[in-house]
């Protein structure tokens, strides 16, 4: 329910701060006075059509903030959950309006689009007057009130979910179906192109592999000569290392006698021969390394050959053969075993048809039986209303060759205004002042099922009076057991009945220079003084007070 209001800088709202309750409010006040002005910024927080014009002259921005004490599960916690938004049991809606147009909206102080604000606006509040029956237009909503009306949400909900099965069954068929076709019409070269694949068996990065080992082979294969010529020169035939050994051996049994000539020479050969042995090892080595088998470098370059006719042949890359023979065998796979497989997903397909087809049978069977009650039930509503001569109806039309997810039915509420004409919608058919009563009828009937928790009612006693007025009053007050409610009026009778009484006015202030809207909460006296004032008009008689007063206490009788 709408715990509180806050309006600031808002046409002729400098500032207003209403707190509300549970129960009938009503909100009464001379014409001009400011009521359209407050729902319209009501219908702002909620996400309405914003407009720079409703910023009050000489603000940069007005502001509108509706707060909500919500329970849990609630439709509208979903939403914020849907949108990453926090639920913490308390709704806060605000809006922002600057005055070159844009607009800005907030959940709970966390910044959100105007498109979630009006998603959560909508699941909290409606909004209702004799050119504003939103809730009444679209036939989907209709479906939707005598679903609720009748407690099918879970057989709608079941049948929304046999609704995807059954696209999803028919999916995978048409999809298998469609593979076949193509399959067929290329069935011989799909074989060759598959067989010839398979035999060649490409693998993925194998390309770049190959290439890189031809490319570290031929390399080797350059410099191979130059380092066998090298381990020849230092280790080989012609290798030094021999000569001066058998050189050193002289000199050391020469320098037995002369170490001092000897040993220095001795030791540089040393060290030349240790040298020239460690060089050969490390040629050995590099050449063990540039060592390969050419008919392995042979088979590269035959695999690469391979390959890459491979793909000029199938335009495909060729690190794309392997996904594409994976796909041919598919294919051919698909030839030999795609008719059973077909036969298998269009039995899966018929049962899901069937499963959706029965259910949405037994939930036209029930839209049907309901739709009797719904008829009866809103009818009783009627006389009191002084709709006596008129008739409401539930269209439901059933056409099983137009499946949809929520079932077979289109639901569309018709009436007719009196015996003798003929039936149609209700938005068609109904002038303004029967279609509000229509409405209130039908909120009566539906407040404990399919309402919004807060519900405004602006003006739909226009045009009536006296017994009418009165029992708009008391269908309201009946509303107001179930659901918050919140009607502007000017019928003294459904004033007399409200438990909040909201009195909008329009001060001068600034010595008559500019004028605000002011909201003011009416204690019983006050009550009794506004209500008279409804009766009478500007001058308020005895009479009148004395007339209010046996409404007030009528309305608590």
């Amino acid at each position: 329910m709408l715990a509180r209001l806050s309006i600031r800088d808002i046409v002729l709202i400098e500032r207003l701060d209403i707190e509300f309750a549970t129960g009938l409010a009503v909100l009464t006040g001379e014409t001009g006075a400011g009521k359209s002005i407050l729902l319209d910024a009501f219908a702002l927080a909620l996400g309405g059509r914003g407009d720079a014009g409703l910023v009050r002259h000489g603000a940069e921005q007005g502001q509108v903030t509706a707060v909500f004490d919500v329970p849990k599960n609630h439709p509208a916690t979903k939403i914020l959950a849907e949108n990453g938004l926090e639920d913490t049991g308390e709704m806060i809606l605000r809006r922002v309006q600057l005055a070159d147009g844009r607009t800005r909206a907030f959940i709970n102080d966390q910044s959100i689009s105007v498109q979630t604000l009006k998603a959560v606006g909508a699941a909290l509040v409606e909004i209702h007057g004799q050119h504003d029956e939103r809730a009444l237009v679209d036939a989907a909503t209709h479906r939707r009130l005598l679903d609720a009306f009748a407690g099918l949400e879970k057989d709608v909900a079941a049948v929304e979910s046999l609704w995807d099965a059954r696209r999803t069954a028919n999916t995978a068929l048409e999809e298998h179906r469609a593979g076949m076709e193509r399959a067929a019409r290329e069935a011989d070269y799909l074989r060759h192109a598959s067989a010839e694949l398979k035999q060649l068996a490409p693998k993925d990065g194998e390309e770049t592999s190959l290439a890189n080992r031809r490319t570290t082979m031929m390399q080797g294969e350059k410099i191979a000569s130059d380092l066998r010529e090298a381990q020849e020169a230092v280790g080989g035939h012609n290798s030094p290392v021999a000569t001066l050994a058998a050189a050193v051996r002289r000199l050391e049994r020469r320098g037995v006698n002369s170490p001092a000539l000897v040993d220095p020479a001795v030791k540089a050969i040393d060290a030349a021969i240790n040298a020239l042995e460690e060089a050969d090892q490390h040629l050995q080595a590099a050449l063990a390394a540039t060592d390969f088998d050419p008919s392995e470098l042979e088979r590269i370059e035959e695999r690469l050959f391979a390959l890459r006719a491979a793909s000029r042949k199938y335009s495909t890359p060729v690190d794309g053969l392997a996904a594409l023979a994976a796909r041919y065998a598919a294919d051919v796979v698909l030839i030999d075993a795609g008719a059973s497989q077909l036969k298998r997903l269009e039995q899966a397909a018929i049962e899901a048809d069937s499963r959706y087809a029965a259910a949405a049978k037994k939930l036209s069977l029930a839209r049907q039986k309901s739709a009797e009650k719904l008829n009866k039930a809103v009818n009783a509503e009627l006389a009191p209303l002084k709709l006596e001569r008129a008739k409401f109806m539930t269209q439901v039309a059933t056409d099983e060759a137009a499946p949809g997810p929520q079932g077979f039915d289109r639901v569309e509420f018709w009436v007719q205004t009196n015996p003798g004409t003929k039936p149609g919608p209700m938005m068609k058919v109904a002038s303004g002042g029967e279609l509000s009563r229509f409405l209130l009828a039908l909120k009566v009937v539906l407040s404990d099922r399919g309402s919004a928790p807060t519900l405004v009612f602006d003006e739909i006693d226009t045009g009536v009076g006296g017994a009418v007025a009165d029992a708009i009053g008391g269908r309201l007050a009946r509303l107001a057991g179930k659901v918050q409610v919140m009607a502007v009026t000017h019928a003294p009778q459904v004033a007399a009945r409200a438990d909040q009484h909201l009195l909008i006015s329009k001060d001068a202030l600034d010595k008559g220079k500019r004028v605000a809207t002011r909201v003011n909460a009416l204690a019983a006296d006050h009550r009794r003084e506004e209500i008279a004032r409804m009766l009478a008009g500007a001058e308020i008689t005895a009479e009148a007070r004395a007339a209010a007063e046996r409404l007030l206490k009528a309305a608590t009788a």
